[in-house]
C-alpha cells in the first residue's frame, strides 16, 4: 500500500469514529459569562436574550437563570421620558428637571416610566417560576413587588393584593425565610414588610396611603405586637386625613407599650406643632429630648420647650 493510500485508510477510519460530545457549560460558565455580557451591554443589551436561551434550555431550573431572564425582560420592556407635571412630587419623587414658562413661573419635568405589556409578562413569568421552585426566598417575592409597583404607578392594586397573600402565607405556613445579605430571624419578614408600607407611603397618592394603611392592618391581624404598624397607621391619619384627633389616638396606644419608641414622639411633637397646639408640645417635647439620638434635635427641642 503506498502512501497516499494509508493516509486515505486513515481518514476514513477518523471520519467513521462517532463525534465526541460537546462538554456542555457548567453554571458557573453561565452565570460568568452572562454578568460580562450584562457588565457591557446592559441588562437588556444585543446577545443576552440568546445567551439565556441556551442558558435555560441546558439548566431550567437554575436561580441566576431565572433572575436574569426577569432583569433582561423587565429591563426591555420599561421605558422612560420627561413628562410636564403639576405639583413638587410625583409618585414620591422630586422633579428631574424644571424650567421657567413666560411668566417666570417654575415648570416641572418628572422621569416617568411605561411598559410593554408583552414583555412585561414574560419578566414575571420568570419571577413567579422561580418563586415557585424557591418558595422561602423572600428576596424574589418582593423583586416582583417592587416591579409591580412601577408597573402600575399610582393605583397599586396588584402590588396590595399580592403582599396581602404573602402575609397570609406567612401567617400560616410560618416558612423559614432567607433573604440574602439579611439576618434570618424572627424580625426579617415584619421589618421587609415595614419596607413595603414605606414604599407604598412614599408614592404619596390617595389609593397608596390607603393601601399603606391597609397593609399595616393585615400585619397587625398576624403580629399584633409590631407596634410600627400601629404608627404606621396614626401617621395615615395625620398626613392623608389630616385627622389629628385619631392620629392621637394611635400614637398613643403605641406609647402605652412603648414609652420611648422614637419615631412615634417625634410625630407627636409635629402633630402638636402643626395644630399650634402648645399645651400637647410642652407633654412631648420633654419625651423627645430624653429619647432622640441626635444632640442637635435635642438641643433644638430643649430651646423650644424653654421658648414656649
Amino acid at each position: 500500500m503506498n502512501m497516499r493510500k494509508i493516509i486515505l485508510a486513515i481518514a476514513a477510519a477518523i471520519l467513521a469514529l462517532p463525534l465526541a460530545a460537546q462538554v456542555k457549560p457548567s453554571q458557573k460558565d453561565y452565570l460568568d459569562r452572562y454578568n460580562l455580557l450584562v457588565s457591557k451591554l446592559g441588562a437588556a443589551g444585543v446577545g443576552i436574550e440568546t445567551h439565556l436561551q441556551k442558558w435555560e434550555k441546558d439548566y431550567p431550573d437554575d436561580l441566576d437563570m431565572l433572575s436574569g431572564k426577569f432583569s433582561y425582560y423587565f429591563s426591555k420592556s420599561r421605558t422612560e421620558k420627561l413628562e410636564e407635571r403639576e405639583g413638587n412630587r410625583y409618585l414620591g419623587n422630586a422633579p428631574s428637571l424644571t424650567l421657567k414658562d413666560s411668566l417666570g413661573n417654575d415648570v416641572n419635568y418628572f422621569l416617568v416610566s411605561s411598559y410593554d405589556d408583552e414583555l412585561f409578562g414574560k419578566s414575571t413569568q420568570a419571577i413567579d417560576k422561580a418563586i415557585e421552585l424557591y418558595q422561602d426566598r423572600l428576596d424574589l417575592r418582593v423583586l416582583k413587588i417592587s416591579a409591580l409597583l412601577d408597573y402600575e404607578k399610582d393605583s397599586p392594586d396588584m402590588a396590595l393584593s399580592g403582599l396581602k397573600s404573602l402575609i397570609d402565607y406567612d401567617g400560616h405556613s410560618h416558612p423559614s425565610w432567607v433573604y440574602p445579605g439579611l439576618v434570618s430571624d424572627k424580625e426579617l419578614f415584619p421589618g421587609v414588610m415595614q419596607d413595603c408600607c414605606f414604599a407604598f407611603y412614599q408614592i404619596g397618592t390617595p389609593s397608596s396611603y390607603e393601601a399603606f394603611k391597609e397593609l399595616s392592618e393585615k400585619m397587625l391581624e398576624y403580629y399584633p405586637d409590631a407596634y410600627q404598624y400601629m404608627t404606621n397607621i396614626g401617621s395615615y391619619y395625620l398626613v392623608y386625613k389630616k385627622d389629628s384627633k385619631n392620629a392621637l389616638k394611635m400614637y398613643n396606644k403605641v406609647l402605652k407599650k412603648h414609652p420611648d419608641d422614637y419615631a412615634t414622639i417625634k410625630n407627636c411633637v409635629l402633630l402638636a406643632r402643626n395644630d399650634k397646639n402648645v399645651k400637647l408640645e410642652k407633654k412631648y417635647l420633654p419625651m423627645l429630648i430624653k429619647v432622640t439620638p441626635d444632640e442637635t434635635e435635642k438641643a433644638s427641642s430643649q430651646a423650644r420647650l424653654s421658648a414656649l
